[in-house]
Parts: structure tokens; C-alpha cells; sequence
């Protein structure tokens, strides 16, 4: 879910103006799970905006603060989340740390990079989420390691109903800056695609593995 319809919208609006998220149904992408896709989302691009960088640490912030209260730590998923979870850290003047998807072969092996004592909660940054594997991987990892997760916070969610599910058997609440509804909504309503456009957007996530143009 979202933590609120006016981020949302002003978050979409934000990632489509710097073309973090590219829609083009009429000659789909191809993500690296091999899926054709008609959008594609890269929020790492929000970095090179400062207005648009200090407005999504605001959000975060005001936003976990407001659901979880004050976490003792803010954790990251590499590499996406990094820098956008060490923004929300700072905001918050908390610790930061952030998790690999697999340990390092070498040196320490660490899997969670940063100091984080066992018991301690967290909330877990994600810059996007789609299937949701990789993000649940890291809260994986950060309980292993004694963790009290409190939540995962995401710039943007497709959606999808796979990821819901694996966030409902995994449980861990998901809320985002952003998401496809209204990424749609506010594209429509910017002229960013056509009504025609929308309906082939709207059909790729009901079945994106499937999808076929």
C-alpha cells in the first residue's frame, strides 16, 4: 500500500518528468528475467536530483516516523537503495547499514555491511519493488543477524500480485512512496501516454510474465 494518495501522485509525477520511469508500450523493454515489459523503472536516476532526492528522504522520513514510529536502524538494499536509505538515515539521525544479495567471497564474508546489534528494529529501504525475492532475501538476512524488522518503505511497486503475496507468506508490511495505479493515473493525466496506451499498460500487469505485445 501507499502511505498517502498526494505522495504518490507527486512521486510519479517526479519519476516520469527525469525519466526514472520510461513507458513505452509500443516497443517494450526487456528486463533481465527476460520479461517484455512496456515500462521501465530505474529510481537510482532520483540521485542526480537534488530537489527530487530531498523530497523522497522528506517522505521517507516523515512517513516511517509517522507509521512506525523511530527505528533504531536504517538498513538499504544494494545497490539501489543505498544511497536513498543512507538519505533517509541522515534525516532520521540514525545508523545506516546495507545488505549485499549474497555474502562476499572474501575478506570479513559480510552479507550486511555496518554495525547492527541484535535486537534492534528496522526499517528496510527498497528503491523498487517488483517480485519482491531479492527485497525479502535482504529481511532474511537482517533477522539472521538478529534484527526486529519493522517494515519495508519502497519508492515504487508494480503491483504485481506475486510480490503481495510473498510480503503477506513472509510477514512483512510493504508501503510505498508510489505506485503503479498512480504512475498510470498521473501519466494519462499529463498526456504522457494515450487512452490506448493505458489499456495495453494495464493488461501487462495482470500478467507480465506471460505478456506478449
Amino acid at each position: 500500500m501507499i502511505f498517502n494518495k498526494e505522495t504518490a501522485h507527486k512521486t510519479a509525477e517526479s519519476l516520469l518528468q527525469i525519466n526514472a520511469i520510461k513507458l513505452n508500450p509500443k516497443n517494450p523493454f526487456t528486463w533481465a528475467s527476460g520479461w517484455k515489459s512496456p515500462i521501465y523503472c530505474d529510481n537510482r536516476i532520483t540521485l542526480s536530483y537534488p530537489e527530487i532526492r530531498k523530497f523522497l528522504q522528506k517522505e521517507f522520513a516523515e512517513n516511517i516516523v509517522a507509521k512506525y514510529g523511530k527505528p533504531d536502524v536504517i538498513a538499504g538494499v544494494a545497490t539501489g537503495a543505498i544511497g536513498i536509505g543512507l538519505l533517509v538515515a541522515e534525516a532520521l539521525e540514525l545508523p545506516f547499514v546495507y545488505v549485499r544479495p549474497e555474502p562476499k567471497k572474501h575478506g570479513r564474508q559480510n552479507q550486511i555491511e555496518g554495525q547492527l546489534e541484535a535486537g534492534k528494529t528496522v526499517v528496510v529501504i527498497e528503491d523498487l519493488i517488483s517480485t519482491g525475492k531479492s527485497s525479502l532475501q535482504a529481511v532474511e538476512a537482517l533477522k539472521e543477524n538478529g534484527a526486529n524488522i519493522l517494515g519495508m518503505a519502497a519508492i515504487f511497486t508494480y503491483e504485481f500480485q506475486v510480490a503481495e503475496d510473498n510480503f503477506k507468506n513472509a510477514g512483512i508490511e510493504l508501503t510505498t512512496l508510489s505506485n503503479y495505479s498512480s504512475l498510470l493515473e498521473n501519466a494519462v493525466n499529463q498526456k504522457y501516454i494515450s487512452d490506448g496506451d493505458l489499456d495495453t499498460l494495464q493488461e501487462w500487469r495482470k500478467n507480465p510474465a506471460e505478456w506478449n505485445q
